[in-house]
């Protein structure tokens, strides 16, 4: 699972995680954990290592390998006025649950005349990087993003994995949380919030004039890494974190590109029918008189994603990759 320890001081992104989830099940009875391996062993990933000798087998629950059967008893649950945390291990299992989330979860409180709130919170991790091939490795959290009555979230950074789940809680909506796999051993200082996180806001991670960079979760490193590269060139490059894929902010998107007039975006998924290609249409919407350029879009190849390591790193958006657009709108 690759649980490697930071540097004193600081903390892992999975530690992050888990910290919320100590919270949350600390704060309100009514929260529970379950899902495969989220208890002995800890997690696929290790994030609820130690939460069952902690809270005990009715808070933290291992369930068969049935991805619909338990997510449909966190519908249930939430339903009964308890506020359930399902974990499904990858993303590409949860779409064995796609019936309960989309048919179920997503619908209730419109198909009830709002009688019937599903307060759910499902975490699954996405996203390549791993070598643990196509099963394992997609990033498929813009499907869900197209779907109306659930809330998308995809916390990027230490604070927003730690900070985002209790929002999550309390949004009477189905809230999904795709935690890129590539981010679990990412280390840092994790700040305390002044202010309860809003998760209606994308977050302008680094300012800039010339160029925007607009992306989320596991990309957002690869957009940070390029705008410093960019700016050994004198190119100042803004990059904005999405965090909330549904509902997108609208706002803040078109804000970075008024100020920079060109735009990239990166998005690990397929381009095809992509979380990329919706903020490349809302933009020609919303901005097209805006733009000097093109928007550009960076996104992994059309093929399900290799094992090997150097066609997965061929297959997946980087650095270099993010730089070149760039200078395909600039130039």
């Amino acid at each position: 699972m690759g649980t490697t320890q930071p540097e004193d001081g600081k903390t892992t992104y999975r530690e992050a995680m888990r910290e919320a989830l100590r919270e949350a099940l600390r704060s309100d009875d009514r929260v529970f954990l379950m899902g495969e391996d989220v208890g002995r062993y800890g997690g696929c990933f290790g994030v609820s290592l130690g939460l069952l000798e902690e809270f005990g087998p009715r808070r933290v629950r291992d369930t068969p390998l049935s991805e619909s059967g338990f997510v449909g008893a966190g519908i249930g649950a939430a339903l009964a006025g308890m506020r359930p945390i399902v974990e499904i291990m990858t993303v590409n299992f949860s779409l064995l649950a796609l019936d309960q989330i989309l048919n179920n979860a997503a619908t209730l409180l419109h198909m009830s005349g709002g009688q019937l709130p599903v307060p759910l919170v499902i975490r699954m991790t996405t996203g390549a990087g791993r070598q643990l091939a196509a099963q394992h490795s997609h990033s498929l959290e813009g499907w869900y993003a197209h779907i109306p009555g659930i809330r998308v979230l995809a916390p990027a950074t230490i604070d927003d994995a730690r900070h985002m789940l209790a929002p999550a809680l309390a949004d009477p909506d189905p809230v999904l949380i795709f935690e890129h796999g590539g981010l679990y051993n990412t280390a840092g200082e994790l700040i305390p919030p002044t202010a309860p996180v809003n998760l209606d806001h994308a977050a302008i991670r680094r300012p800039g004039t010339d160029i925007s960079l607009i992306t989320y979760g596991g990309s957002l490193p690869k957009a940070l890494a390029a705008a410093d590269e960019l700016a050994t060139e004198g190119i100042r490059a803004e990059v904005t974190d999405l965090r909330t894929l549904r509902p997108l902010d609208d706002a803040a998107i078109a804000a970075s590109v008024a100020r920079t007039h060109r735009a990239v975006v990166i998005d690990e998924a397929w381009r095809s029918g992509s979380l990329a290609a919706e903020v490349s249409a809302r933009i020609a919407e919303a901005s097209f008189y805006e733009l000097d350029a093109p928007v550009e879009r960076v996104c992994s190849a059309e093929v399900p994603m290799p094992y090997a390591l150097r066609l997965e790193e061929a297959a997946l958006p980087q650095a270099a990759d993010i730089v070149a657009a760039a200078h395909r709108a600039v130039d």
